[in-house]
């Protein structure tokens, strides 16, 4: 019977969560959550592989704005 009392009570607290239906973060449901959680990491690792992308181009540095000669002060 003493080795059912540690079980036991890891089911009742199982209960204790919130249920699907309940408000969850950003004005969804606690269950909409998880399932959005879920599909954010079934996209995450749908990545391409490498072979997949096209070869890189090289990294050039951004070309700089040109300086302007300042107008003179109006006198």
């Amino acid at each position: 019977m003493r080795s059912l009392a540690p079980g036991l009570a890891v089911l009742l607290l199982a209960g204790c969560g919130p249920n699907d239906t309940d408000p969850g973060p950003g004005g969804v449901t606690v269950g909409e959550a998880r399932a959005l959680d879920e599909a954010a990491e079934m996209l995450d690792e749908q990545r391409l592989p490498k072979e997949a992308l096209p070869p890189a181009q090289d990294e050039t540095p951004a070309p700089q704005p040109r300086e302007t000669p300042e107008s003179p002060p109006a006198g």
